[in-house]
C-alpha cells in the first residue's frame, strides 16, 4: 500500500471533551500506534437542520444547505474509514448527528463500497443497543463492512470522565480500532488485487399499489 490509510470520525456528542470523545481517545491512539491518520469533526452542538427531499442533490451532488454537511463531504470521500460516535438520547442517536448523517450520505454520490464503518455510542446506563444499530443501518446500505470488537462498540458514563473509568468499554474501543485498522488493511489489498465487487445496473422498486 502506498498511501496512509484514514479515517474520519465524526463525534455527534454536543460536550466537548466528554465521555463520548474518551471513547474516540482510545480509538485514536490505537489508529496512530498503526499508522492510520485520523481526523475527529465534533457536530453535536452544530445547527444542523435535517433534509427536506428537495432533489437539489441529484443535479447538483451536495446539499442545497451549505453547512457541515457539505464540509464533510469531500473527508468522507478521502476517507477509507468512517467512524460515527453518539451519546444515547432516549434509546436513540444525537438528533443533530441523525440529520447529519441522513444528508450526508443521502446527499454524496461518490462510492462508499468498502469503505469500512464503525458506531460508537456512549451512555450512562441503558440504550445503547438500540442507537448502535441505527448507526449502523447507514453502513449496511451503502456497501461499507462494519468492523466489530470484542463487544459491542459502547461505552458508560454520565459526568466528564466517567467513561474513563469504564475498563471494559476502553477495551472494547481498542479491539475496535485494531480490528478496523486490519480490515481497512486487507481491503486495501484485496482492492490492488481484485478491484471492487462487480455492480449490476440498480433495480428500485416502489412498494405502491
Amino acid at each position: 500500500m502506498s498511501k496512509a490509510l484514514k479515517v474520519l470520525m465524526i463525534n455527534g456528542s454536543p460536550r466537548a471533551e466528554g465521555n463520548t470523545s474518551a471513547a474516540l481517545h482510545e480509538l485514536e491512539r490505537v489508529f496512530a500506534e498503526n499508522g492510520v491518520e485520523t481526523e475527529t469533526v465534533q457536530i453535536g452542538s452544530q445547527p444542523v437542520r435535517g433534509c427536506i427531499a428537495c432533489g437539489y442533490c441529484y443535479e447538483n451532488g451536495k446539499c442545497v444547505f451549505d453547512d457541515v454537511v457539505n464540509t464533510l463531504a469531500h473527508r468522507f470521500e478521502e476517507a477509507d474509514g468512517l467512524v460515527i460516535a453518539s451519546p444515547v438520547y432516549y434509546a436513540s442517536a444525537n438528533a443533530t448527528l441523525i440529520a447529519c448523517m441522513d444528508r450526508l450520505f443521502f446527499s454524496t454520490h461518490f462510492d462508499k463500497t468498502m469503505k469500512v464503518g464503525a458506531s460508537v455510542v456512549c451512555a450512562r446506563r441503558g440504550g445503547c443497543s438500540a442507537t448502535f444499530d441505527e448507526l449502523n443501518k447507514y453502513f449496511t446500505i451503502s456497501g461499507m463492512p462494519i468492523a466489530s470488537s470484542q463487544y459491542w462498540n459502547s461505552i458508560h458514563g454520565m459526568e466528564k470522565g466517567e467513561a474513563l473509568l469504564d475498563g471494559e468499554g476502553r477495551q472494547t474501543m481498542r479491539t475496535l480500532a485494531r480490528n478496523m485498522t486490519f480490515l481497512m488493511k486487507s481491503i486495501a489489498l484485496g482492492k490492488e488485487k481484485f478491484g471492487l465487487p462487480e455492480k449490476e445496473d440498480r433495480i428500485g422498486t416502489n412498494f405502491i399499489r
